[in-house]
């Protein structure tokens, strides 16, 4: 008895030992966050791990539809130029300034087919990935065009910088989708909501419950805001008024600081819907 509680004893202090050491290294201000330094290799090679394997348990029930229609990866070329070759370049072309300066690296993607299946490619498309500098682009581009890029990066390793160049030039514009048939807005979906809300940056001006955010006070905060009687000072808060002023800032208020932030009809009707919860 008197050895297992001193086995116990001994534990319980290593462990607050080591609470008391991480907090110490955090508070200190220790660990140097700077971009202009990098990860050391097993920092490096352990959150590559959990990345890898968290997208391969999350990916593995994506079913992918057939990405050998040429019209689909010239749509995802479009998209790739716009979108991506910014961060990770392309054959014959060099990263942008903001790839270059980003620690992790966000490298080539000529070589993603090698490393990642045709399901988790659209995952980490879709969902980004978090603390490393890859956005989620489920708010930004259709499930069409995230299909799409996946279809033109499993093409990728494939082409020359010629055969790149050609496709950078006639791939079109990422943004025309008038070709696209137009969903049916749906109701408003509280939980999609709020992740509408920090995928829109929301929660960079404003403190919003259950939204994680370092409270700013920029914005005002927007919990109470279902008991609240007016959006902006302009609108009964009704859920077709709190829609509009998402999607029509300016139009209500020119004088607004609050910036026309893109928010479709859809995504507009969520995040509505969960405001109207925050009583």
């Amino acid at each position: 008895m008197s050895t297992t509680r001193t086995v116990l004893t001994t534990l319980a202090v290593l462990a607050l030992a080591g609470l008391a050491g991480g907090a110490a290294f955090v508070w200190g201000g220790f660990y140097n966050v700077a971009a202009t330094e990098q990860h050391t290799q097993p920092v490096y090679s352990v959150l590559e791990v959990a990345m890898r394997q968290s997208v391969r348990l999350r990916a593995r029930g994506i079913e992918p539809p057939r990405l050998d229609d040429p019209l689909l990866v010239q749509r995802g070329a479009a998209c790739f130029v716009a979108k991506c070759q910014q961060c990770h370049g392309g054959p014959g072309v060099a990263q942008g300034d903001i790839g270059k300066s980003m620690q992790p690296l966000p490298g080539p993607l000529v070589d993603a087919r090698r490393h990642w299946n045709t399901r988790e490619l659209y995952w980490v498309t879709k969902h980004g990935i978090r603390m490393s500098g890859m956005p989620a682009w489920e708010y930004r581009l259709s499930d069409h065009d995230l299909w799409a890029v996946v279809a033109f990066l499993e093409r990728l390793p494939d082409l020359t910088p010629a055969a790149y160049a050609e496709h950078a030039r006639s791939g079109g514009s990422c943004e025309a989708r008038e070709s696209l048939p137009a969903a049916q807005p749906s109701p408003g979906d509280a939980r999609r909501g709020v992740r509408a809300l920090y995928q829109y940056a929301c929660n960079a001006c404003h403190t919003i419950p259950g939204v994680t955010g370092s409270s700013p006070h920029v914005g005002p905060p927007l919990s109470g805001m279902a008991r609240r009687t007016m959006i902006g000072g302009h609108l009964a808060n009704t859920p077709d008024n709190m829609e509009r002023w998402l999607r029509h800032t300016h139009e209500v208020d020119p004088r607004t600081a609050m910036p026309a932030m893109g928010v479709s009809e859809q995504d507009a009707r969520d995040i509505a819907a969960y405001l109207a919860t925050l009583d």
